[in-house]
Formats: C-alpha cells, sequence, structure tokens
C-alpha cells in the first residue's frame, strides 16, 4: 500500500510545473504521471484532488487536468484591509482569552491548561467503533426531530426529577447551549449573575450578547447565598449561571447547606438559574450531589449537561432543559441556530452511553484523574508548597492554586511557557478586578510521571 509520501512528491512536482505553465495550459495526463512517478491511479488521483482543493488546477471531464486561471490583480500594491477596523468595530471581550486557552501546546511543553481530556484518557476506540457501525446505517442520515433523538432526550432527562424529555433538546456541545440561552433569554443590556471566579467561556458569551456581568462573591462551598440574594435586589437581574458541582475554575462544590438557599433566592427574584453541569461525569472521591434541577418543581433551574468533557472533544452533543415558556423559547432559539445536531453523531452518543463502554469508561476514568490530581498535589507539595489550594476538590479537572500577594498571573504564565510548561493565569476567569492572584493548572492532559517535571518547571519560572 503506498503511503502519503507518494502523493507528497507527485504533488511536488505537479507545482513546480504549474508555476512554470500559463492558466489553462494541460498537464500530464494520469497515464504519464503513473509512469513518471511509478505510482498507483488511485495515489495520482489523489495527488490532484490536493491540487484542485489549492486552486492549483481544474480538472475537465474527459479531457484532463489544466493549470487553473489565476485572479487578476490590478497593481503590485498589498491589499488594504484598513477600512474593517471601522466597519467592525470594538473586538468582543473574551475572545483572545477563549483563543489562548483553547490553543495546542508548542512541541516539548508539557500542558497544565485546556480543558479537554489527554487523549490517553478518551474512550476514541469504542468512539469510533460505534460511530463507523452507525454511519453504515442509512437513516441515521436522515432528518430527525429538530429537538433531537428521543432515546438520547431521555437520557439526559433521567436524573432531573421532573424534567420530561419533552423538556430537553440536544445542542452541537455544551458552549453553544450556554450562547444560545444567553441570547433567548435576555436582551443586550441585561444583567447576568455568576459566581466569582467563573468560567471564561460564559464571561466571552455573556459580553457577546451584549450584557452587563455582574460577579457573585464565592468560596469553596459555592455562591454566597446572602451575597446572591442582595445582587438579585439590587441589580433587578432575572438570571443567574453557576456551575454548583465542581466549578471551572475553582473546583468549589455547592455545599448542601446552602443549595436550598441558593434556588430560595432566585425564586424569591422571580429569575432563572443556569446550571452547568459540565463536570457531572468528572467525578474523583464520593458521590456528587443530585443536579439543582432535580429539586425545582416550578421551572426556575435551566439545565446544561455536555459529554464533550467526560469523553472526548469531538463528540459535540450536549443537552439543555427548560419547562414552560422559557423551554419553548429555547427550543426555538436552537433551530434558528443550527436546525438540529447531526443525526449520526446523537445516534453514536445514545448507543455509547447505553452500553456497558460507557460504564467501563466512567470507572477507568475516575482512577485516572484521580492518579494524576494526586500526582500534581504531590509535586506542588515538592516544588512550590505555597501553591498548594486550600481546598482540593472531588472532581473536575483543574487545581485553582493561590499565588503569593502582588505577583503578575500573567507574567507568570509567559515566564511559565518560556521554561516549557503551559498554565493559565487566574485573573480572566474573573468578571471585575481579581481578588488575589491565581493560576489555574489542569490534570487531565498530562500522564501522572510527568507533573513533577511540570511543576519543576513552573517553580523555576515563579
Amino acid at each position: 500500500m503506498e503511503n502519503s509520501s507518494a502523493s507528497d512528491r507527485i504533488v511536488k512536482d505537479l507545482r513546480f510545473q504549474v508555476a512554470a505553465a500559463t492558466p489553462g495550459t494541460r498537464l500530464p495526463s494520469v497515464r504519464v504521471l503513473m509512469t513518471q512517478h511509478q505510482a498507483s491511479p488511485v495515489t495520482i488521483a489523489a495527488a490532484i484532488r490536493r491540487m484542485v482543493a489549492e486552486g492549483l488546477v481544474e480538472t475537465r471531464s474527459g479531457q484532463g487536468t489544466y493549470v487553473a486561471s489565476r485572479p487578476s490583480v490590478s497593481d503590485d500594491s498589498p491589499p488594504d484591509m484598513s477600512w474593517q477596523t471601522v466597519a467592525l468595530g470594538p473586538r468582543r471581550f473574551g475572545e483572545e482569552e477563549m483563543r489562548a486557552l483553547l490553543a495546542l501546546p508548542s512541541s516539548g511543553a508539557i500542558p497544565l491548561s485546556g480543558g479537554y481530556l489527554d487523549a490517553d484518557l478518551q474512550p476514541a476506540a469504542a468512539l469510533g467503533a460505534t460511530l463507523a457501525r452507525v454511519a453504515r446505517q442509512p437513516a441515521a442520515w436522515q432528518r430527525g426531530p429538530v429537538e433531537g433523538r428521543e432515546d438520547l432526550r431521555a437520557w439526559f432527562a433521567r436524573p432531573l426529577g421532573p424534567v420530561q424529555p419533552s423538556d430537553v433538546v440536544i445542542c452541537p456541545g455544551g458552549q453553544a447551549a450556554l450562547s444560545s440561552t444567553l441570547r433567548a433569554l435576555t436582551s443586550p443590556g441585561d444583567t447576568l449573575l455568576v459566581e466569582s471566579p467563573t468560567y471564561l467561556g460564559a464571561l466571552a458569551a455573556a459580553r457577546a450578547a451584549g450584557l452587563r456581568v455582574v460577579p457573585v462573591p464565592a468560596d469553596h462551598d459555592g455562591v454566597r447565598p446572602e451575597h446572591l440574594a442582595a445582587a438579585f435586589r439590587h441589580t433587578g437581574a432575572r438570571l443567574f449561571y453557576c456551575q454548583p458541582l465542581f466549578a471551572n475554575p475553582s473546583g468549589a462544590t455547592l455545599s448542601p447547606e446552602r443549595r436550598p438557599e441558593v434556588l430560595a433566592a432566585v425564586r424569591e427574584a422571580g429569575a432563572f438559574l443556569i446550571e452547568d453541569d459540565y463536570a457531572r461525569d468528572l467525578v474523583i472521591d464520593g458521590d456528587p450531589p443530585p443536579p439543582l434541577a432535580a429539586s425545582d418543581p416550578h421551572g426556575h433551574v435551566i439545565y446544561l449537561r455536555s459529554l464533550t468533557k467526560s469523553a472526548a472533544p469531538g463528540l459535540r452533543v450536549a443537552a439543555l432543559s427548560a419547562r414552560g415558556p422559557a423551554g419553548a423559547r429555547l427550543r426555538a432559539s436552537r433551530l434558528l441556530d443550527d436546525f438540529f445536531v447531526a443525526g449520526p453523531l446523537q445516534q453514536a452518543a445514545v448507543e455509547f452511553v447505553t452500553s456497558p463502554a460507557w460504564t467501563r469508561h466512567l470507572r477507568a476514568l475516575q482512577s485516572s484523574l484521580r492518579a494524576r490530581r494526586d500526582a500534581l498535589l504531590t509535586a506542588l507539595h515538592r516544588h512550590v508548597p505555597s501553591l498548594v489550594p486550600p481546598s482540593i476538590p472531588r472532581g473536575g479537572l483543574h487545581l485553582w492554586t493561590p499565588l503569593p500577594p502582588g505577583t503578575d498571573d500573567t507574567a507568570v504564565t509567559r515566564e511559565a511557557a518560556a521554561q516549557g510548561v503551559v498554565v493559565f493565569p487566574g485573573s480572566p476567569w474573573h468578571a471585575a478586578e481579581p481578588p488575589a492572584p491565581f493560576l489555574r493548572l489542569t490534570y487531565a492532559a498530562t500522564p501522572p510521571d510527568t507533573m513533577d517535571e511540570a511543576i519543576r518547571r513552573l517553580a523555576a519560572a515563579l
């Protein structure tokens, strides 16, 4: 079987010929190229497809392959894009930070940042086998309900008490679900209450929707109910975003004592609570509490859960649930955004999460995350004990580590990158001025035996 090097060699030869020829020149036939390069017709065809995709050649049915025409340029001056600055207006908040958060680490760098599982922790083989089987079924490619497959919606609704499958809509990832919710339930200029610190993607989506973001103090037991109630009274807000379980970035879980108080504050304000349950399947120690939505009979909680964090970045499947008029509005918003999620991906998702492979994956994931979290803590104790967080999360993907007072967290991040370890500063996770400097250290993307070297490099940066 020929590998891609043969195709690369042919593409290189064709590029040389195209550069020396004028538009419309006929290139050698497939038979001639086969003889010249001792390659199969499949390899030749693959090379020509690459050239067509690059716009360098064009094929004419029954005639052959020709050098493509080049767009005419009126003069030799460089393009002037400066007009776009006026047309576009100010840059949206959070775009640069989100790009940095999702950037792939450079070669040789140890990643202690990012928001997805290391490739070794992803059930890629099981997902691939399921998707390959599903993709061969013609029915999977047909249009289904715009809200999503009923069996998949039922799976997401099962732990939510009063929530029914008809209250759920399937979305292409948690970020898409969150953005749709903010746009559907607010108008530009409205106020969104958030925990402080909170998920960077929520801040970016809120600012993109034109919302005023007001932070509410939180600690290791989650958001403080008395401050939440006061924020509702002072701002008139009707929407509160929170992550009650292993919050990103702090790792905090809303305590049993505060759960009813938070729900009472939301009910008293006549408001909605967006429960981002991204870490439902990322438990390390003990059992997670039920979702807040399971204790909400009157439709105040809008629930969001994704499979992307706990399975693989490519499994862009999430669920959004809401009841009453809010549910109808959210389902309409999702329909306008992208019609529906691809059928094969939905079917593969539901077959995977209802199979024994899902249970095995969660069991292995719990063990692996525990080993990585504990290895990171051990390395911190050894090299920089001042960075050990006062409260250790019992799940999730991150440690929220305090820096010495007065430290520039962004400067530390830059110096750490120069030392070959990628970390993320704490300041972008705050909607207002951060009360103290922090780093978010992710343990899900690095094997346990690499943690010590990663923290040794971070210690050098500090």
